[in-house]
């Protein structure tokens, strides 16, 4: 059975994933490895605020980390998190995958 606070995790972190534009964000992150909330803003067709916001929902969801240098914020993807879940999604497929095959045979 699977641990109950790793399901609630994953679940935060793909709801966080599944907005088109944090998705995007996340993407440029990877991309360019980091970045000033700025420079989102105009790779991004959004506001500042909603960037901001955007960021505020990836950090949460542990899939962002942040410096704060003045009054500069510079974002990068946290590595462990997203490995973390992938083996969790990959788990979670490959239970799924069985129990059809289970249920086909």
């Amino acid at each position: 059975m699977r641990d109950t606070v790793s399901d609630e995790r994953l679940i935060i972190q793909l709801k966080a994933m599944a907005h088109p534009a944090r998705l995007k964000i996340l993407q440029l992150l990877t991309d360019r490895g980091k970045c000033m909330c700025g420079e989102i803003v105009e790779v991004l067709p959004l506001t500042q605020s909603t960037v901001s916001q955007h960021l505020k929902i990836l950090k949460e969801a542990g899939l962002l980390e942040g410096t704060i240098n003045g009054p500069r914020s510079c974002y990068y993807v946290n590595a462990q998190a997203i490995g973390v879940l992938r083996q969790a999604l990959s788990d979670c497929l490959a239970g799924f995958e069985a129990a059809a095959q289970l249920h086909d045979d």
